[in-house]
């Protein structure tokens, strides 16, 4: 709830609702209680904990797959063509078609780090920690991932997409329509409309919003697109923010992750590169950090802190990738 309460409007999935987050709560504890052989209705949620006064400073999560019983709705920005030949003129239109998907990908989302965290590595590592679970369980996940993108939202809720559109056909605001969806996305199917909208139609500010991040997610895309991720060329239907994706297999993270046995220790003070390590040892308690570690020919050294910190010993797996892109 605090960090729920310090989150800006836009961050719809991580409203400052007691009831819906102790929802998503209890849905993540289930997930992780036993380790599924293929990507269902898992929604795994992370803490960035800082251990020497016991506070939360950030959250992140990944939903291991997208529609099914509750379909996964989104804008399609498509083009058409129009043609004179009295006229000898052509010209391309785009528009937006509803698209809805039963089968969907996996998809990353809920970040949100705590203003004094902000300006170390911690908003980097909280982000990738998603792709350091996948790449340790990538079993458990659909072959894409996406990310849902926060769109442009002022600091009074408002979307000037959503009233050009959205809410001359659910007559209600922004904030209210988005948090009724996250429930119940039947309501979308209910009341959205069906046929091509040409954005040309729409107010100029609402055109210039589609595809374009909220000032505070440009940080996080341009590190989504450092792993990876493209334009799908889909938007919300409801902010209009950008849909990215990426295979899981292209991301970075997941093809730079290394999985070794850990053989010796080393001295804390010794001068290595900051790299995300993980045990992947245990899946119903996994957790991860910023570490320490030296590649050694039949396995890998690692800190006294880093052991008691994972709960990891001599003998076990570690999962380590380099914080950042080697170029």
């Amino acid at each position: 709830m605090a960090l729920a309460t310090q989150a800006k409007a836009g961050l719809t999935t991580l409203p400052p609702d007691r009831e819906i987050l102790g929802e998503r709560l209890a849905k993540s504890q289930m997930s992780f209680e036993y380790r599924p052989h293929a990507p269902g209705d898992q929604n795994y949620l992370f803490v960035l904990e800082n251990e020497q006064n016991n506070t939360i400073l950030g959250t992140c999560g990944i939903a291991a797959k997208i529609g099914g019983y509750q379909p996964h709705w989104t804008y399609e920005l498509k083009y058409q063509t129009f043609k004179s030949e009295s006229l000898k003129t052509e010209k391309e239109v785009p528009y937006l078609q509803i698209k809805t998907n039963h089968n969907g990908p996996s998809e990353i989302g809920t970040l949100f780090l705590a203003p004094e965290a902000r300006g170390g590595p911690w908003g980097r590592f909280l982000s990738l920690v998603r792709f350091s679970f996948i790449a340790a369980y990538p079993e458990c996940f659909e072959h894409e991932v996406i990310a849902e993108m926060r769109g442009r939202i002022d600091d009074q809720h408002r979307s000037v997409f959503w009233e050009a559109l959205g809410r001359h056909f659910f007559e209600m605001d922004f904030q209210q329509a988005d948090r009724l969806s996250m429930r119940n996305k039947h309501i979308i199917a209910e009341l959205m409309p069906t046929h091509p909208i040409y954005v040309p139609l729409l107010p100029k500010q609402a055109q210039t919003v589609i595809g374009k991040v909220h000032p505070d997610t440009e940080p996080a895309l341009r590190l989504l697109q450092q792993e990876g991720f493209q334009f799908t060329g889909e938007v919300d239907i409801f902010e209009a923010g950008p849909v990215m994706s990426c295979k899981c297999t292209q991301l970075r993270s997941v093809r730079e992750a290394k999985i070794k046995t850990i053989v010796t220790i080393f001295d804390d003070t010794e001068q290595v590169k900051d790299t995300i390590i993980a045990n992947p040892n245990d899946f119903k308690n996994f957790c991860s950090s910023l570490g320490k570690v030296v590649e050694l020919e039949h396995g890998v050294a690692v800190s006294k802190s880093t052991l008691t910190q994972l709960n990891l010993e001599i003998g076990s797996n570690l999962l380590y990738l380099p914080l950042r892109p080697k170029d």
